[in-house]
């Protein structure tokens, strides 16, 4: 069953919009004018906005938060990056992402762009009942580009994990460069260890050194020392005020996909993403008094240091005429064996 959204279907007053399986999916208008859907399963809650750059929000496993904290609670009707920077789940690019420039925003055209169209819908397989949320972007620049984004996420109704898939169309009969990072913004949680599937060493983790407090430098010097200091989540000595970023490559498995897990012995946060078509991954943590967020990896196809940065380095891709190019990640959270065999997964991986 597929049901296509309308905005009329949201109102100030939140109201049930259909129940399938273990699903519940409620629709409603935050005061921002921003439409949202309300979706809880047996396993977790969040909130997605359809037209409203696809976002995901607030999402808590068995009621805990596990997404990042910010000072924004909820969705707001602006264009602005950082004023509506509270989610958990972002798609950046098309043209740029990362740092604005005179003429590319912060993180690009799409995190905040509004959608041409909506949908929810409800299947079943071999692993039990799901939902999709998905819809289209169209976006054209006449004489110089001409695209359909369409994402779409997956959950199953016992399940705590994202499959979030991207559909990139370059509808012009002429090369297309593109850009893309997926935010993806997890709680830290203090005592848990950053574990992934890529070499320790200054060769495969770059640090984005910027000069901040004396706690901040010497922590950078700590660093430069020993990347591995920040894989304890939390540890005497860290310091994240207001940010530091890094640049992680990745080792991959036989179906070049890599791993990225906030572990703990009872469960663990993890993302997998494509290493052959999101060749770098962007690592960004801020522990402030305003914010907790770690983004452990931010699936990209490039650094984060906008386009310039990224054209001077070779990091721009180019779809072809007519070409469509498509991917998915996986994101969210495992329960202990999963987890663990995730955990064995990347000990291969890394041999």
């Amino acid at each position: 069953m597929k049901l296509n959204l309308q905005k009329s279907f949201f109102t100030e007053t939140k109201k049930e919009l259909l129940s399938y399986g273990n699903f519940k999916i409620e629709a409603f208008k935050y005061p921002s004018g921003v439409e949202a859907l309300e979706v809880e399963n047996s396993k977790c809650s969040f909130i997605f906005t359809p037209f409203k750059g696809q976002q995901i929000w607030h999402f808590k496993v068995d009621g805990e938060e596990i997404s990042m904290q910010t000072d924004v609670k909820e969705p707001q009707n602006t264009m602005v990056y950082l004023k509506n920077y509270g989610g958990f789940m972002y798609h950046c690019g098309v043209i740029s992402f990362g740092a604005p420039d005179s003429e590319h925003p912060h993180h690009g055209e799409i995190p905040n762009e509004i959608y041409d169209s909506a949908y929810i819908l409800c299947g079943e397989d071999e692993k039990g009942k799901y939902i999709c949320l998905g819809g289209e972007l169209n976006h054209n620049t006449a004489f110089v580009r001409k695209y359909r984004f369409s994402p779409e996420i997956r959950i199953y109704e016992n399940e705590s994990i994202f499959k979030i898939n991207v559909k990139l169309e370059n509808l012009r009969s002429y090369p297309m460069e593109y850009m893309y990072l997926c935010h993806i913004n997890f709680k830290p949680f203090d005592g848990a260890q950053l574990i992934y599937s890529a070499k320790k060493d200054s060769e495969h983790i770059k640090i984005y050194r910027t000069e901040g407090s004396e706690k901040l430098n010497k922590y950078f010097d700590e660093l430069e020392k020993d990347i591995t200091v920040m894989d304890t989540i939390g540890a005497e000595g860290q310091c994240y005020d207001p940010e530091i970023c890094f640049g992680v490559k990745y080792e991959s498995d036989e179906n070049n996909r890599a791993y990225t897990m906030q572990y703990t012995k009872d469960g663990s946060c993890f993302v997998s993403h494509p290493a052959d078509i999101l060749t770098n991954g962007v690592r960004w943590i801020s522990r402030t008094n305003n914010e907790d967020a770690m983004g452990m990896v931010l699936p990209a196809t490039g650094e984060h240091l906008g386009y310039n940065n990224a054209k001077e380095k070779g990091q721009i891709k180019v779809l072809g005429a007519n070409e469509t190019l498509k991917f998915y990640m996986e994101a969210g959270y495992v329960e202990k064996e999963a987890s663990e065999a995730l955990k064995s997964k990347i000990e291969k991986i890394l041999g």
